[in-house]
């Protein structure tokens, strides 16, 4: 939208690059790169006791008996990440009612490729790792990192027909179900009966809160965050809560688009035709009834769940996952880089990830369109879908992710996070070529 409408400010002046740059398709992915090299610079520096020493600090939080104590990567990866993960739900619910899971034509194309996408890479991990120490591991190159890669096609611009970024989106979305299946079930402590069921409870009072009509968005965020705070007790992760929260959030209109115009039109002519006080800055208490009825208006035409996604995306792009790579992607290189390299669990996430989700993706997507289940999307050739099968090798913040529950051992860690980086730069580079020049 113009900014022509705005009166200027001085602090205009000095927001308006960041302005610039949030509103550019790469912004994202660009933040969440220097992020990634300030973390590998820091753990690898003079500085880097500090870097650990910051991520170990203990904090405390809660209220009596119902007390949280972890480190801060833990609440960063516990707490701060389930924003990411509801953000994630969120987007899921509005594929399966408006978008490219809204039908079973629609989605078993992304849905093929993503199970491609995850079958292969864990089968050639666990080909080896199985009964060594990093079998635990298998999870890690099932996971596609939406943001770098719908970043790397934002890179060829109109090269790339907009069934492809809808087929990419659709399979990231469908690989991301997955990934917070695995991660809930395969990935989960002890589990707690109380908790479990207490979270349930508590699930169900959100379903009925938005068969009620309740709208509110600190009605669902107090629910959410007992939900959360009960799954974080049952040892089973809370990013399920997340996702399982987000799909309680009300996605209906109070009032539709037919009926919208026509209310604003109305309420526009009644404001046009109010007198002022005859000061551009000082609106009349009618005017500014009518000012707060559009408001209303606005508010009710909006479905709870895509203000929510509205509000939440800047923050989970611009804050929740820089800073995620900020604590998680300081691998310490020293001297073992070339070990690391030639560790089964490094090779492992390599080959899945740039090698296994190929296979995985354009072999499943294939399979599909041949046995008359899915159509390719218009305007989308094999060759391009090869292209989005290895930007689908991206694994990044998810598989660092899921390589921090894996693993408890630093070292095994830091191997992991070096595959995680190898095979991501190598499938976006080898990606990007192979979509530049078809």
């Amino acid at each position: 939208m113009s900014d022509d409408l705005h009166i200027p400010l001085p602090i205009d002046r000095l927001v308006r690059p960041f302005r610039v740059f949030a509103k550019n398709k790469l912004a994202g992915a660009i933040l969440l790169m220097i992020t990634t090299v300030i973390a590998i610079f820091w753990a690898n520096s003079p500085w880097s006791a500090n870097y650990h020493d910051i991520l170990m600090t203990e904090i405390t939080l809660g209220i009596g008996d119902f007390v949280l104590s972890k480190t801060l990567l833990h609440w960063i990866n516990d707490g701060l990440m389930d924003v990411f993960f509801f953000v994630v739900g969120l987007e899921i619910k509005r594929e399966i009612l408006a978008g490219e899971l809204s039908s079973v034509r629609k989605a078993v194309l992304p849905i093929s490729a993503a199970l491609g996408g995850m079958l292969v890479p864990a089968g050639l991990f666990l080909v080896l790792n199985l009964g060594g120490e990093g079998q635990r591991g298998w999870g890690i190159p099932m996971a596609t990192d939406i943001a770098f890669a719908l970043g790397v096609l934002a890179l060829l611009g109109s090269r790339v027909p907009i069934g492809l970024k809808v087929f990419l989106t659709a399979l990231a979305i469908v690989d991301d179900i997955g990934a917070i299946l695995v991660i809930a079930f395969f990935y989960a402590d002890t589990i707690s009966i109380v908790s479990l069921a207490a979270g349930g409870i508590l699930l169900i009072v959100a379903v009925a809160a938005n068969r009620s009509g309740v709208r509110s968005s600190i009605v669902y965020f107090i629910l959410g965050t007992l939900v959360w705070f009960a799954f974080l007790k049952s040892g089973i992760h809370a990013t399920l809560a997340a996702v399982l929260m987000a799909m309680t959030i009300p996605a209906k209109v109070r009032i539709r688009a037919d009926k919208l115009l026509p209310r604003m039109s109305l309420l526009l002519g009644t404001i046009k035709g109010g007198t002022g006080y005859g000061h551009p800055d000082i609106l009349t208490k009618e005017q500014q009834q009518i000012l707060s009825e559009m408001g209303r208006t606005l508010e009710k035409a909006t479905a709870p769940l895509q203000q929510l996604e509205h509000a939440l995306v800047p923050l989970v792009t611009f804050f929740v996952l820089p800073v995620f790579a900020l604590a998680n992607a300081g691998v310490t290189v020293g001297h073992g880089l070339s070990d690391a390299l030639g560790h089964s669990v490094s090779i492992g996430i390599i080959l899945g990830l740039f090698l296994g989700k190929q296979a995985g993706v354009l072999g499943f997507s294939w399979l599909a369109v041949k046995l008359g289940l899915a159509d390719l999307p218009d305007g989308v050739g094999w060759r391009q879908i090869h292209g989005v099968s290895v930007l689908a090798g991206i694994g990044f913040t998810m598989s660092l992710f899921i390589a921090g529950l894996a693993f408890n051992e630093p070292g095994l860690q830091d191997i992991s996070k070096v595959g995680v980086f190898a095979a991501s730069v190598l499938s976006g580079v080898v990606g990007w070529v192979l979509l530049r020049f078809r």
